[in-house]
């Protein structure tokens, strides 16, 4: 009889802490300010988004990690947080948590540098366009593919893109044709980039801004200038353009892309020129 109670309250206890634990998920998962905006990216991939020590510059706090974000993500960020009338606060997310973040209402927004691909289309939505560039390959200047005008001139290198990416999608449809070995895609930017350092690789795939970024902050790189559907990578306008990652069906998405369509070619041709420019000298 004694074994019996022992196994009843030992399940009572059990059930309680599971009710427990249960109900304080639900608080954290409703502690959101409706009155700020969540907005989720990595804060690691120069120029779009990038990790520095302060505020300077326009730069915001990061909200669960040290530092601060700034770059054009940022600045993109900051003007739809003001459209939409709330204060702006920078979540730092891993790359491939970041769509489930948006789809549980973790974030309000992606702006990271995120295509909306076919695949990503499925889960969530994305708001209009709000860049657009050439996909281009980082190399090393005393390297055998300094000299490289087209794709087709990487024969034989070790190229590596992203995980997780429509990079690595393109280079890994396309890297037969031409004799690349493409290599076991990289969770970041910064692991890129010292492998490179290192001569692990003979290059890696970036976006032309995140390349212009990249080989001023390392003198020992240059980057491969490419043209989408020509010298380069076959690429698709959604691949090539960069938009705001929304939750499926929000009623917000119209006020967002309201909101873009009031920043000029112009002006975002100059957001993007700052960022780089900010991104070298931090």
């Amino acid at each position: 009889m004694k074994h019996i109670t022992k196994i009843v309250t030992i399940f009572l206890i059990a059930t309680l802490l599971a009710l427990t634990l249960s109900t304080l998920t639900a608080c954290q998962e409703t502690k959101k300010d409706p009155d700020k905006l969540y907005v989720g990216m990595e804060c690691g991939y120069a120029p779009f988004n990038y990790t520095q020590k302060d505020n300077k510059n326009g730069a915001v706090k990061i909200s669960n990690a040290n530092g601060y974000a700034n770059g054009y993500d940022v600045m993109i960020a900051k003007k739809i947080a003001e459209a939409l009338g709330k204060e702006l606060v920078i979540v730092k997310y891993e790359w491939d948590a970041l769509i489930n973040g948006v789809s549980t209402g973790a974030l309000d927004f992606i702006i990271a540098g995120m295509s909306p691909t076919p695949d990503r289309l499925e889960s969530i939505d994305f708001s209009l366009p709000y860049y657009e560039s050439q996909l281009v390959i980082v190399v090393r200047k005393d390297g055998n593919y300094d000299k490289a005008t087209k794709l087709a001139d990487f024969r034989g290198a070790k190229i590596v893109a992203q995980l997780g990416t429509f990079h690595d999608k393109a280079l890994q449809e396309q890297c037969q044709a031409h004799n690349i070995l493409r290599q076991t895609p990289m969770e970041t930017f910064p692991a890129m980039i010292n492998a490179l350092n290192t001569k692990v690789i003979d290059g890696y795939v970036a976006e032309e801004p995140g390349a212009i970024a990249d080989c001023a902050a390392n003198s020992a790189f240059t980057y491969i200038h490419l043209v989408n559907n020509s010298t380069g990578f076959t690429a698709s306008a959604e691949d090539v353009q960069i938009a705001i990652g929304i939750k499926k069906y929000s009623p917000v998405t119209p006020l967002v892309n309201a909101a873009l369509s009031d920043i000029s070619q112009e002006e975002r041709e100059q957001m993007m020129q700052l960022a780089i420019e900010l991104s070298v000298a931090d």
